[in-house]
């Protein structure tokens, strides 16, 4: 403000400095100031609060890397800026602003550039990576709770070396709690099923690349362990990996996801057709006259009439029909003429 009056007054429009003493405009330039503070700051500070809190609630939003990514852009931005100000800077006051706006507008541009293009960005995706990696593991997905069932079932092991099953996979304390009671349970086989279970989860530890997590989940109502795992799976936003059928049931009416593996095992099992020829060996009698049982390497049953005669023996049958049930599957043929 005192600078614009000292323009003025040294331009001595309308003669004005013959009249007003030289020191006047730094008075009038203070008095400007008071009376603009006391009306505009009130305002102008607001306006920056607001301004920074937005800034602020804006960048908690951002993850790690969009965050990352950012300031590399804006950094980019701010390089070049300067670097075409080089040539303005000669021109002093003119050459500052010139500079400024440069700034201003190469950092913007900068940042836009960088967020656009931040999944194209392999540096910080590799930093982000690193963070979330747990013996240099790097795990994606959802996480996956294992219940007791599955854990005691033993088949996740082996699914877990294949590699489909993506995410870090979490082993709730009172699962743990679970298994170690059944394990220390008087009846032998419980006990077994126990121990099972526990030298299964050593070994995921042991020998799986993979990230397993034990997880203190504790709510204040007593409930049981299938609700439990529900309402953690719930928390987490995480999948629910069981053979229970009726966990299964219970977790698709409360909305949480489920990975059965009986049902994995169904889809992957090879599909028979009518009419298709097998060699089977008949280990036992069926249920109605005459029916002999075999059974696949997958252990699918299969149903041979007229097979009764044949127990203890390899013979060629022919696939009459084929029945999915919730169970599993069962193929119905007899032997091949």
């Amino acid at each position: 403000m005192c600078l614009f009056l000292k323009l003025i007054y040294n331009a001595n429009i309308e003669k004005i400095g013959d009249f007003v003493p030289s020191y006047s405009y730094i008075i009038a330039g203070v008095i400007l100031g008071i009376i603009f503070f006391f009306i505009f700051a009130h305002i102008i500070s607001n306006a920056i609060i607001n301004m920074m809190d937005k800034t602020a609630a804006k960048l908690s939003r951002m993850s790690l890397k969009e965050l990352l990514t950012s300031i590399f852009g804006i950094i980019v931005g701010l390089v070049i800026a300067n670097l075409l100000g080089i040539a303005a800077s000669k021109y002093g006051f003119i050459g500052s602003c010139i500079i400024i706006i440069l700034n201003i507008v190469f950092g913007v541009l900068g940042y836009r550039v960088a967020r656009s293009k931040k999944d194209e960005i392999g540096g910080f995706s590799s930093i982000l990576e690193n963070t979330r990696s747990i013996n240099k593991n790097i795990t994606y997905g959802k996480p996956k709770i294992l219940d007791t069932s599955v854990i005691i079932d033993g088949r996740i092991l082996d699914l877990l070396k294949t590699g489909f099953i993506e995410g870090k996979i979490i082993i709730p304390n009172f699962v743990l709690e679970e298994l170690r009671h059944i394990a220390d349970s008087s009846d032998s086989l419980k006990r077994n099923r126990g121990r099972r279970g526990l030298d299964i989860l050593n070994e995921i530890q042991k020998q799986l690349a993979v990230s397993v997590e034990i997880v203190d989940f504790n709510i204040k109502e007593p409930m049981e362990v299938d609700s439990k795992l529900l309402k953690m799976a719930e928390k987490l936003d995480a999948f629910v990996v069981t053979n229970d059928f009726n966990l299964n049931k219970v977790a698709e009416f409360q909305g949480v996801k489920v990975l059965n593996i009986n049902e994995l095992s169904n889809a992957i099992k090879p599909v028979v057709l009518p009419g298709e020829e097998m060699n089977v060996t008949i280990i036992k009698s069926g249920k109605e006259y005459g029916q002999g049982i075999a059974y696949l390497n997958d252990g699918t049953m299969i149903v041979i009439d007229g097979g009764s005669k044949f127990i203890g023996e390899t013979i060629d049958v022919v696939v009459t029909s084929v029945l999915q049930t919730a169970a599993g599957r069962m193929i119905f043929g007899k032997k091949k003429d």
